[in-house]
């Protein structure tokens, strides 16, 4: 019997993840939760909207156990933080959500509650952390290292021996060139060419890439 689970966000990516989780055919997705009370009885592919987070703990009362946090980030993951560090802490169980439609070495560690999609290559020796996005046909070559709360974008290059920090974006399209490292809290702009090491918290775009500032960081309230 399959396992049932509710998806945290109603958007574009829970779209994607809908059709992901159709394809797998692992879970019965029993609904979705979104905090505007306005999308309340939706429906995204034909699930509905039909919680809000204040029934959170009643759905995990009920039997349900799994969640996937199904709303996107743009350089700016402090949603996606909260929303796991709630979910953890009620006791949900966050599956990762792997695409048949990629390619992941056997030997590359992916942890929990992260999304891989259609296209992606992922070669030997690489970790991916809690709650990524690692987005439709990224390539991330071998022995990579991505911490937790990372997006890396659509169509974006991470050449061999990379480390990209917790919370980072790395936009649609970038390039990271071989043994560099990314910091957490940084943003790396569409289209970048990463060549130097990139300090936390920095915003960095351009062909080769260039420092334009610091990013302010709470994750805190």
């Amino acid at each position: 019997m399959k396992d049932r689970i509710v998806l945290y966000g109603g958007g574009g990516h829970c779209k994607v993840i809908i059709s992901l989780l159709k394809k797998m055919n692992n879970f019965i997705i029993d609904g979705i939760i979104d905090d505007d009370e306005t999308k309340l009885h939706q429906s995204i592919l034909n699930v509905e909207i039909k919680y809000t987070s204040e029934d959170l703990i009643e759905i995990f009362n009920n039997g349900i156990k799994n969640i996937f946090i199904s709303f996107g980030s743009l350089g700016y993951p402090k949603l996606r933080i909260k929303a796991y560090e709630k979910i953890k802490k009620i006791g949900f169980n966050l599956p990762s959500i792997i695409s048949k439609d990629s390619f992941i070495n056997e030997d590359v560690n992916i942890d929990e509650g992260t999304v891989i999609m259609p296209g992606v290559i992922i070669n030997p020796g690489t970790k991916i952390g809690k709650n990524c996005i690692i987005n439709t046909g990224t390539i991330i070559e071998h022995d990579n290292n991505i911490a937790d709360f990372v997006h890396v974008a659509s169509g974006a290059v991470l050449s061999g021996t990379v480390t990209v920090g917790k919370n980072t974006h790395v936009g649609t399209g970038a390039t990271i060139i071989q043994n560099r490292n990314v910091g957490e809290n940084c943003i790396v702009g569409a289209g970048s060419v990463v060549v130097k090491d990139i300090e936390n918290r920095s915003v960095v775009y351009g062909v080769p890439a260039k420092f334009k500032r610091y990013q302010e960081v709470n994750y805190e309230d």
